[in-house]
Order: C-alpha cells, then sequence, then structure tokens
C-alpha cells in the first residue's frame, strides 16, 4: 500500500508499522488524516517517533480528529484536561498500568475504539510495550474451537485491572461476546483478555477457567506480536478493537512518564 503524505514501514507480516514524515502536534491535512486511518486499518498499531512537541492539548486534538475522547475510570490528568490520563511510574510505584495483557477499558459498554499514547521520557533500558493482532489469534484458532466459542459471552470487570490502585473505587462491569467482529474490516477477533474479563457466562466456573487460560495463551503466542522499543517523545497509536498490548515493567526504579487519550467511536471528525 503506499501512501501520499507519510512513509510506513513494517514492523512484522501481522501487527505493527512505524510511521515517519508528519508532525502530529501540527493540525493535521485531511490527506494526512486518511493515510493515518488506512496505515492503522492495514497495520493495527502505528508508531510515531521524535514528537517532541506534543503536549495534553496536541494530543486532544489528535484524538479527536477521530473521534470524540472517552474519559478513563481512573483520574484524568486535571480538570482542564479529563480526557487525558497521565501514565507515570517511578521509584516509589507499586503497579503500573497495563503490566497484564489487555484491551483498554473492556469494563464498559462501548470500550474505545483506540487509545492515543505520547511517552516523553523513558528509562535507559527496557518499558517496551507488545501488541497482539487478535486477527491474527483467531484466524489460527481450529475451526471445532471457533464454532465452539461463537455466541458465548463473557463478564469484564474494572475491579480485576483497577482494583489495585484503589480497592475502594467503584468501577463498570460489562457483558461481551467472546468472539467479535470489527465494525470496519468485518474479520472476527478474540474478545477476552487477562486484564478485565472475570468468566465466561454460559459455562461453569471450572470449564470457563480452563476455556479462557487456553485463549490467554493462544494470544501470547509471540507469533501475532510486535514489540515495540520507545525512544523519548514517541507515540502509538493502536485499534483497540483488533489488538491486546502488555506494558512491560521491567525498568524499576526508573521513570516512564507520558499522556493517554482513548477514542470513543470509530466515526473520524473531517476538517478543513
Amino acid at each position: 500500500m503506499t501512501y501520499a503524505t507519510i512513509s510506513v514501514t513494517p514492523l512484522t507480516p501481522r501487527i505493527g508499522a512505524v510511521v515517519s514524515g508528519i508532525n502530529l502536534a501540527e493540525p493535521l491535512t485531511e490527506a494526512q488524516l486518511e493515510d493515518i486511518n488506512r496505515a492503522i486499518t492495514e497495520h493495527l498499531v502505528i508508531f510515531f517517533r521524535d514528537q517532541d512537541q506534543l503536549d495534553p492539548v496536541s494530543l486532544k486534538r489528535v484524538g479527536h480528529y477521530f473521534g470524540d475522547l472517552q474519559r478513563h475510570a481512573l483520574k484524568g490528568l486535571s480538570e482542564e484536561h479529563p480526557e487525558v490520563r497521565k501514565l507515570h511510574a517511578d521509584e516509589n510505584s507499586k503497579n503500573v498500568s497495563g503490566e497484564v495483557w489487555h484491551t483498554d477499558m473492556s469494563c464498559v459498554e462501548s470500550p474505545p475504539m483506540g487509545s492515543i499514547l505520547y511517552l516523553h521520557t523513558i528509562p535507559p533500558i527496557g518499558g517496551d510495550t507488545i501488541f497482539a493482532s487478535m486477527y491474527a489469534a483467531y484466524d489460527h484458532l481450529s475451526d471445532r474451537m471457533k464454532n465452539y466459542l461463537e455466541g458465548l459471552t463473557a463478564t469484564h470487570d474494572g475491579m480485576l485491572a483497577f482494583g489495585r490502585f484503589d480497592p475502594e473505587g467503584k468501577y463498570p462491569k460489562a457483558v461481551h461476546p467472546v468472539i467479535t467482529q470489527h465494525p470496519e474490516t468485518s474479520r472476527k477477533v478474540i474478545n477476552v483478555n487477562r486484564g478485565f474479563t472475570s468468566h465466561i457466562n454460559e459455562l461453569g466456573m471450572d470449564e470457563s477457567r480452563f476455556v479462557l487460560d487456553y485463549l490467554y495463551q493462544h494470544i501470547e503466542n509471540q507469533y501475532f506480536h510486535v514489540r515495540f522499543r520507545w525512544q523519548a517523545h514517541s507515540v502509538a497509536f493502536w485499534d483497540n478493537r483488533c489488538t491486546q498490548h502488555l506494558a512491560i515493567w521491567d525498568y524499576f526504579p526508573q521513570v516512564r512518564s507520558g499522556f493517554r487519550v482513548q477514542i470513543e467511536n470509530s466515526t473520524r471528525q473531517h476538517h478543513d
């Protein structure tokens, strides 16, 4: 696939690409937005380097090009920027966000279509993020397993992911099909994850646990993955509907810090 306004370098055959030739801190043209949209549709997660001019205001503007912004279940950055979440880890951290395989906010009725993460400070070594293609994971299930999973639903509980940060918090729960279909590509994906999924509703607890454990191990097959090595002022933009990701906390007590926005829907806003 060729692009008019950006350069796109794939990282693996199934998922991930580095995008260059664009400054996300500046207003984007319609042609640039079309190219970004095509790149994320083809590669599921795209990465940008050298975005040192980004700040919460410009990060929100980028997110708004692709849809409304969704507030996170945990506290926002500030009263001025409630849709921006600060992600920060240092020598005082007891836990970090994303250290279990997950899809962002699958505990809500309408999970975000995508997330954009900007890291301005990274540790001298470590702190990579791994992304997995749920297209590839589904495609490599046997036909018998696909038929078995079709029609099952699972409960996703925010307490599983966020309770370690605030055990007294009130977190959402939602029920989603175990197998879903991407609304734009129509490709099927596995839609359960270690971070949020508590059980499969139509199965007994033992069978639910065994089936979920199998799917989790299947999803963690490196054949479906891309591993991104962060540099300062890098950006990752992923389609939350067909990926899962894992933030590797191997850099304690070093600092890893940045901001993230979540895009609520997939109706890209057009701008002159």
